[in-house]
């Protein structure tokens, strides 16, 4: 491992490499914060400039910077205008931009900026550990496994609900799970519930729903409340960038937490940032003391810390199975993968062994890149954050151009505006509603997952077997189960404990 170590730093520290990483990181990070130009995009155009590098290694490095880069940068536009264009910031918003709403954009993307940092750092570290040991613990995970995570990650609901609208919470993700089902599932050709419209022969786009779930409902609020504007309250403040003392000591068991977390879910093949995000902060939520969790979708530090260290961890996790076994775990390896195919390089069990000098100069680039990122970023909160001083009149066009054109370029077709309007119509009702919109694009996300992974294990298995055959399975079930049962437990206790206090009185 020294040795590789050594080959990578030599790989990596090279001028080249570093002036690439460095351009990947600057890519990534613009792209990132332009709602519906997730990274995806942007690496399938950038496949043939990095094919024409013609060194396997560094067109690695620009793409993997250009990765990272896009899921650091994705936060901006989460916390400014609350408008996740990329799946694994949309836990961000939840936090984020209420803090940005009380004058604390800049806090705010501070809070980020570090917590992505050691989260990217953290799994970088834990990645050049455990890379070759956790291939074969990645391999332990089947369909059976695959769908009781998606279990897990749906059980986690409750955190994403207020005080007391756990039913609510339960109806948006089951209405989620149903807007899943639309379109041509993995196992099947036939179209579900299309009503006739070949648009939605492959179901609804994420960036559609994503920006119908929160950018266009926060636009239709500037209209109807104009003291959400710039101009009203604090909301146009940017605030102080430095985090107090008391800030950092809630953020560094969080962080640390969600880095470890985060980068070992982001091991597995097919959960990745958005589940790593989005656990990431229900178990924070649930770890929580009472006082605390009254804060979680409010502006907590906690609740903002939590889903940028799991991702960007996850980011760095997500490279094991890419690496060591040549199966990518999200959309966005996938075209990593076909990247390295392009460029002659098999990812597997022998790429450390035939081309070590690959293999640790990502590693090794991906800590200099979080470096990159941090450097890069700091300096700039002050100018970003001053987008939420821009006045209403400025303010919503800006919203609405943004939300109509990255649902446009996500799916390259105009009837998904019509669909994005009326989603959004219908987001804003929900909303006024005090439904919370966050379950329902859990379910969304997680739902089509989850039934792919159901069919494949009950084909196997020939049967609903595999749910207590499998050890690992029962388990994940047993603790999704834990996980649905503790808000009502708590809830009870809480009666109860206020109960006797007045009994006394």
């Amino acid at each position: 491992m020294l040795d590789g170590i050594l080959l990578g730093l030599t790989t990596a520290l090279s001028v080249q490499n570093l002036f690439l990483v460095t351009m990947g990181c600057i890519i990534g990070t613009l792209i990132g914060m332009l709602p519906g130009l997730g990274p995806m995009s942007i690496i399938a155009i950038m496949i043939p400039i990095a094919i024409g590098i013609g060194d396997p290694a560094s067109a690695l490095i620009l793409l993997a910077g250009v990765y990272y880069g896009a899921i650091f940068g994705g936060s901006t536009s989460s916390i400014l205008i609350n408008a996740p264009g990329v799946a694994s910031t949309v836990a961000t918003s939840f936090d984020g931009y209420p803090m940005a709403r009380k004058g604390l954009a800049g806090k705010a993307l501070t809070i980020a900026a570090i917590s992505s940092f050691i989260g990217g750092s953290v799994g970088a570290v834990l990645l050049m550990i455990f890379a070759p040991a956790l291939s074969s613990v990645a391999l332990l995970f089947h369909s059976a496994e695959y769908f009781a995570l998606m279990v897990l990650g749906l059980a986690a609901i409750a955190a994403f609900a207020g005080q007391g609208n756990v039913a609510k919470a339960v109806l948006m993700t089951i209405l989620g799970l149903i807007m899943a089902t639309v379109g041509e599932g993995a196992l099947f050709n036939a179209a579900r519930f299309t009503m006739g419209l070949p648009s939605l022969q492959s179901g609804f786009g994420f960036i559609t729903l994503a920006m119908a779930m929160f950018a266009l409902p926060e636009a239709l609020f500037l209209v109807m409340h104009p003291a959400r504007s710039g101009k009203g309250g604090k909301a146009g403040e940017i605030g102080k960038l430095r985090i107090t003392r008391q800030d950092a000591r809630d953020m560094a068991p969080v962080v640390g937490r969600q880095s470890i977390q985060g980068f070992f879910i982001g091991v597995l093949p097919g959960a990745g940032a958005t589940i790593a995000s989005f656990l990431g902060y229900a178990v924070e939520r649930n770890l929580a003391s009472p006082k605390d969790r009254e804060q979680f979708g409010k502006g907590s530090v906690k609740g903002l810390a939590a889903p940028e260290a799991a991702n960007n961890a996850a980011c760095s996790g997500s490279f094991v199975p890419l690496l060591t076994l040549g199966i990518p775990g999200s959309g966005t390896t996938a075209i990593l993968l076909g990247a390295l195919i392009s460029l002659n390089v098999t990812p597997g069990p022998r790429l450390m062994t035939d081309s070590p000098d690959i293999f640790w100069a990502v590693i090794i680039s991906m800590y200099i890149g979080n470096v990159v990122l941090l450097v890069l970023n700091l300096p700039l909160i002050p100018y970003i954050a001053k987008l939420l001083a821009v006045p209403r009149p400025f303010l919503i066009p800006f919203i609405l151009f943004f939300t109509l054109m990255g649902s446009y370029i996500g799916q390259n077709n105009p009837t998904e505006l019509m669909i994005l309007v009326l989603l959004g119509i219908g987001a804003t009702a929900l909303r006024m509603a005090n439904y919370p919109l966050a379950p329902l694009l859990i379910g969304f996300i997680l739902g089509r997952m989850m039934e792919d992974n159901f069919s494949r294990a009950m084909q196997l298995y020939r049967g609903p077997s595999f749910l207590w055959e499998r050890p690992m399975t029962a388990a994940l079930l047993l603790l999704a189960l834990i996980l649905l049962v503790l808000p009502s437990w708590r809830a009870r206790r809480e009666r109860m404990r206020n109960l006797d206090s007045s009994m006394g009185d």
